[in-house]
This record gives C-alpha cells, sequence and structure tokens, in this order.
C-alpha cells in the first residue's frame, strides 16, 4: 500500500497542499478592497465582508458542493474529488463557512472574480454573481413551480426547454446565448404543496402515542433499557411495541449538526418518503407502518429489522459476529433487486449507502430512507437539481454537478459492493487511501491486488467469487455515467455470484 502520502489539504490528488490555510487567508485579509472589482480581479482580493456575504447565500442547501464540483484545473480536470469536498464540509462542524474554506483554497490558484461568476451563472446562483459582476449577469430565470416538478418537460414563454439524455453530456446554460435551457428541477418542492395534504392509506399515529409506545422518546440506547436504535439520516430511531408488535420510530429532526437541513425540507423529505412507500411494497425495500405529523417532529413508523443497517453489521459494532462471504453474496443480490425494482418503477433512490440498507431477522437487505428519492418519466433522461443531496462517499461525479439519473444509484452501489468485499467504511481518514473508492485505482495501478482488501474476518470467502464481484464493483464505479452497467445488469451479474457460493 502506498505510504508517506498524507493528505494534507485540499489540493488535486498527489499535489501537496498547505498544512492549513493560514497564508492564503493572509493573502485575502492584506489586501484592501477600496477598489471596484473587474473581471481581472482575483479572488484572493475580496475582503472579508464580501465573502461573508457570498457564504450567507451559498452555504444553505450546499449551494458550495455544485461550485466545487464546477472548478476545473488548467487541464480540464476537476480540481476537488470527492475527498477534499469531504474536508471542506468537515468544517461545519467548527461552526466555519464551507463556501468560504473553498474560495481560500481556489484563491491560491490565481482565479478570478470572472471564473467564479461564470460558475455561479451556470449554476444560476444569480444573487451571488450580482454581488461580485452585476452588469455579467442575465435576467433570473423563472423559478419552477410545484406543477413542474413531476412533468420536467413543459412550455416555457420564455426559452425551450428540454431534458437531457442520458447518451449526451449534460449542457449547462450560456449566458451569452440563447441557447436552449436544462430545466432545473429543484429538489426541494415538495410532492404536494403542504406535508399536511398527505391522502394516504397509511396508519396515521398521533405524536403522543408515539411517545408512550418509545418510552416518551426515551435516549438513553436499548442495551442499557431505553429506546434508541441510533441516530442518522436526519432523525433518530427508537425501538417500540404496537398491537404486540416490535416497530423503529423515526423522529426526524433538524437540529443534527452533520446536516444542513431547515425543518422545511424536512417536512418535504417526509411527505417524500411516504409518498413512495405507500406505493412500493417489495420483499426488499422497508416496510412503512405508518405515520404522524400532529407533534412537535413528523415521525415515521417502520417494521423494526433485528440486525440493523449493513454498515454497521459489516464493522461487527456492538460485538456482532461477521457475516459470512454467503449472506454478503446474499445481501448484495437483495440490494440489487430492491434498486431494480426501483427503476423499473421509474424512481431514483439518490442516497443509497450502506446505513441505508437494513437487515432483517435472517439478513434479508431492505433498502430505507426515500427521503430524496425522485421520480423520472424516463430513466433514459437526466434531469437537473440546483440543490445536491446525498453522503459524499458514494456521490457519482455527475450527481456533485446536480444531475439526477438512475447511473448515480449504480455508482454508489458500486461502493456498496466495496464495503461487502472489505469490510471497511466508505471513508477513513486515518487510512490510505482515505476514502475507499480509490482502491479501484490502485488495483488498476497494480500497486495492490483485490485479495490484499478481503474483510479476513469472513472465513468462507471464494477467491473467484471475490473477483467477480469486484468486477461489477468496478464496472459500476466508471466515472462515465454512460459505461456503467444499469442496475439490471448488475442484478444478473450478481445472481450469478450467489448460485455459485449457494
Amino acid at each position: 500500500m502506498r505510504v508517506g502520502r498524507p493528505f494534507v489539504g485540499a489540493g488535486t490528488r498527489g499535489e501537496p497542499m498547505l498544512p492549513h490555510l493560514l497564508i492564503c487567508r493572509l493573502l485575502f485579509s492584506n489586501r484592501s478592497m477600496n477598489k471596484p472589482l473587474t473581471p481581472k480581479s482575483y479572488l484572493r482580493h475580496l475582503n472579508h465582508g464580501l465573502i461573508q456575504k457570498l457564504s450567507d447565500m451559498l452555504d444553505p442547501q450546499d449551494g458550495w458542493k455544485k461550485l466545487a464540483a464546477n472548478i476545473k484545473k488548467p487541464t480540464g480536470e476537476p480540481k476537488y474529488s470527492q475527498l477534499h469536498i469531504r474536508r471542506f464540509e468537515s468544517v461545519i462542524h467548527m461552526g466555519k463557512s464551507p463556501t468560504t474554506e473553498l474560495l481560500f483554497d481556489w484563491g491560491i490558484t490565481n482565479a478570478t472574480v470572472h471564473d467564479f461568476v461564470e460558475i455561479l451563472i451556470q449554476n444560476h446562483f444569480l444573487a451571488a454573481a450580482s454581488l461580485l459582476l452585476p452588469d455579467k449577469v442575465p435576467l433570473a430565470i423563472p423559478p419552477c413551480s410545484v406543477a413542474e416538478f413531476d412533468n420536467p418537460i413543459h412550455e416555457s414563454a420564455h426559452k425551450p426547454i428540454r431534458q437531457v439524455s442520458s447518451n449526451e453530456p449534460a449542457y449547462y446554460p450560456d449566458s451569452s446565448t440563447e441557447k436552449e435551457t436544462v430545466l432545473l428541477v429543484n429538489s426541494s418542492t415538495p410532492p404536494c404543496p403542504s406535508h399536511d395534504c398527505l391522502e394516504t392509506n397509511l396508519h396515521n399515529f398521533s405524536y403522543y402515542e408515539l411517545m408512550q409506545r418509545t418510552g416518551n422518546f426515551d435516549e438513553r440506547p436499548v442495551s442499557a433499557g431505553g429506546s434508541k436504535i441510533g441516530e442518522g439520516g436526519f432523525g433518530v430511531v427508537y425501538r417500540g411495541y404496537i398491537n404486540n408488535r416490535m416497530v423503529a420510530v423515526k423522529k426526524l429532526t433538524a437540529a443534527l449538526d452533520q446536516h444542513n437541513v431547515s425543518m422545511g425540507e424536512l417536512k418535504l423529505q417526509f411527505s417524500q418518503e411516504i409518498k413512495t412507500l405507500e406505493k412500493f411494497q417489495h420483499e426488499n425495500l422497508v416496510e412503512l407502518l405508518g405515520f404522524s405529523n400532529d407533534g412537535e417532529h413528523p415521525c415515521l413508523v417502520y417494521a423494526y429489522m433485528p440486525n440493523g443497517s449493513l454498515l454497521d453489521r459489516l464493522a461487527c459494532l456492538d460485538n456482532t459476529a461477521p457475516i459470512s462471504w454467503n449472506t454478503r453474496c446474499s445481501i448484495a443480490q437483495g440490494t440489487a433487486n430492491g434498486l431494480k425494482y426501483l427503476h423499473e418503477n421509474n424512481h431514483i433512490h439518490r442516497d443509497v449507502k450502506s446505513a441505508n440498507i437494513l437487515l432483517d431477522g435472517i439478513f434479508v437487505p431492505k433498502v430505507s430512507d426515500f427521503g430524496l428519492t425522485r421520480a423520472s418519466s424516463h430513466l433514459a433522461q437526466t434531469m437537473l437539481t440546483e440543490k445536491i443531496v446525498g453522503t459524499t462517499a458514494y456521490m457519482a461525479p455527475e450527481a456533485m454537478r446536480g444531475e439526477i439519473t438512475s447511473k448515480s444509484d449504480v455508482f454508489s452501489f458500486g461502493i456498496v459492493l466495496l464495503e461487502i468485499i472489505t469490510g471497511l467504511p466508505p471513508v477513513d481518514e486515518h487510512r490510505d487511501p482515505q476514502l475507499l473508492l480509490d482502491i479501484k485505482e490502485e488495483i488498476e495501478d497494480e500497486e495492490m491486488t483485490i485479495e490484499d482488501y478481503i474483510d479476513k474476518k469472513m472465513q468462507d470467502w471464494d477467491s473467484v467469487a471475490i473477483e467477480k464481484m469486484y468486477l461489477t464493483a468496478s464496472q459500476c464505479l466508471n466515472e462515465k455515467k454512460n459505461k456503467r452497467p444499469d442496475i439490471k445488469k448488475v442484478y444478473d451479474s450478481l445472481q450469478e455470484i450467489s448460485l455459485v457460493v449457494s
């Protein structure tokens, strides 16, 4: 394994950066901005007041991530990888602004205000662009209405609007021309005008009843006699009993420090989860039993999953036994089957990860967390969103640019397959490489082999089956989405592996 290559900043892979951003901060702070900005002004000359205003606009809804994904090196390659974006994201825990950190880092490369404004305009951050070069900002494109969400191809009185075919590169509007404009679907648009408008056959519990069933949402872990099962995915999960049946109650909250999300957005995700899981039932999708929306927090009630998440079981959390290779193959196939069902019904999950794969009493996998799921009339087409969502360590390159496509689910599932083979988490700052995705590069460079990474806690692994699953994972992780297999082909490959090991 490569050694002596610690990540020391947000530079490109293999490029050493400053151990911290002190010098570039000094470059910013030592310049006076009494002079008016011009397109040729350097980003590092922006004053702190202006940077703060830009951060206030771009920090909400993770707008800075979309900018980072569009910043290029002089060679035309992306400047920032997923690992770099995670580094910027980590400053949120320290009460800092990721937009500010991004601008400080980009600024030391002699990036100009013109470079910045161009990317802002391309991504429709017009208010932010107006702060810098107001004369260069075109008239704003009318925002999408609620009715436009489920019908992304519609007539416009201003310009023709089209979707992007998966067989062509994403087209971003050019401010200097009258070319066609891709519809930007705002992912925070509700599936109905209000979360209170839910029309569903699912059981509507009262918040008070769920409090009773969970010991007043007892925050002590179950092992200590409380009700708390876990935390994550914008909420806390509690164990409860309803009609003598054990259930999992997820209390949604916008107060988790690691998520930059408002309560309004949370309630929209709540509505989307209910809308999706009422419509779709499948052996490999989690079962939603009901919900509550009359209390302080919206709540979702699911069938209880005794074996928790795939992420926790691969890590042998709470000293649970390692999952056998045979069982892992079955979990991989079942998960692919659940995603295949979603895609066949023209839905894209958008947050596929091992933490969202739950395991029942006999380790049958259940895909969960559908708050970010989006419907698409044709999976062969790509939608665009102004809000970047998902979990960075699993996100496909195009998802970082705001594209919504089923092939992004395939990419994320490729990371899950690597987790299944290696037993390693998707990211670990104390590991080299830090991103699990990067072991693919090491293997392709023949520095390592997949056998070097096999989870040795398994006693029954088969080298031929491992190689086949890794090949499938590698195909899923192709940077070009059109070269990835669809989920049906992935499922078929995993089914062949399961037949061999069973």
